[in-house]
């Protein structure tokens, strides 16, 4: 197995794992193109993207170019003018999350506006945000319902609402699982993916505590009214059959200044999102004066997302 995945990480050997996987789609692919009237120059490009070397490796030309391929490529496919961008981790920045499950009622507003604005599947929607309904006096996460009913008078008595994501843990299992090294945790401390080095082996899933990786078995449904234009290479660009994804904190959005969608969302205030290197933000008063804690603690995962009660 060592060797194995010694192999994986070897950037010849994964290249040579992903294209023998994709020898028979790209045949395919070149027969649709035909058929569709696309140009051998189209085919050519959306090839050269199977090719491409590792994100952090690139320079910042060969990312322009990357940047140009996909973009013309999802014109081509959903009809839309999608911006990718590829703004870099800001300097003296790493982010944090802090959620009030006092004022959070369950109403799953967040799931709604995570899976609006990152172009998860759409039919039936896949979500980042799993909100469990928790009994009173209990932190058993096996025994909280995910699926309860939206219908009904929220919140429940006798229980309280326990929303969990990607936790960006600054220790994460799921880095250290991948055998190709398509995940890894940016200076600003988001753990991303590039989906174009990913083989969809699911190690990183099996790893995760927080179930947080979401693994794409299908190619997306995207109707074109329900995509978001203002992407991010590492984040919510438009994705493959094949590859995980996951939360990012909604890095297209947090590197520009804003909240990510999910606190921008939340009807109650319950969640709190600032840089844990600056001492007059909101989540360093929130970790310095409340009573918190974080899920699992005892696997050393460190995550930067953390619950407390007022």
């Amino acid at each position: 197995m060592h060797q194995e995945q010694e192999n994986l990480k070897n950037p010849r050997k994964r290249r040579a794992i992903k294209l023998a996987s994709l020898g028979a789609a790209m045949a395919a692919g070149a027969l649709a193109a035909s058929k569709s009237g696309m140009s051998a120059q189209d085919n050519s490009k959306d090839f050269a993207e199977h090719f491409q070397t590792h994100y952090t490796r690139m320079s910042p030309e060969e990312v322009q170019k990357a940047i140009a391929r996909l973009e013309a490529r999802y014109k081509r496919q959903y009809k839309v003018d999608i911006q990718v961008g590829s703004e870099p981790p800001v300097e003296n920045v790493l982010f944090g999350y802090a959620l009030n499950i006092n004022k959070c009622k369950g109403y799953r507003e967040c799931v709604k506006a995570c899976t609006a604005v990152n172009n998860q599947d759409k039919d039936p929607d896949l979500e980042y945000i799993r909100v469990l309904e928790m009994d009173h006096g209990t932190l058993n996460l096996e025994s909280g319902n995910h699926y309860y009913s939206a219908d009904k008078d929220l919140p429940a008595p006798n229980k309280y609402y326990l929303p969990i994501q990607c936790h960006q843990c600054e220790n994460p299992p799921c880095v250290k699982a991948c055998p190709v090294s398509a995940t890894w945790k940016e200076p600003d401390g988001i753990v991303v993916i590039d989906y174009n080095w990913c083989i969809g082996c699911r190690m990183c899933a099996n790893a995760c505590p927080y179930w947080a990786r979401k693994f794409n078995w299908r190619n997306p449904q995207l109707p074109p009214d329900k995509i978001n234009p203002k992407t991010h290479y590492l984040s919510n660009r438009p994705r493959e059959k094949g590859v995980m994804e996951k939360c990012t904190f909604c890095l297209q959005r947090t590197r520009k200044g804003e909240n990510p969608a999910c606190h921008a969302a939340c009807p109650t205030g319950a969640r709190v999102f600032g840089n844990l290197l600056d001492p007059k933000s909101e989540i360093r008063y929130v970790l310095q004066n409340k009573r918190v804690f974080r899920l699992k603690e005892d696997l050393n995962t460190q995550p930067k997302f953390w619950y407390y009660a007022d």
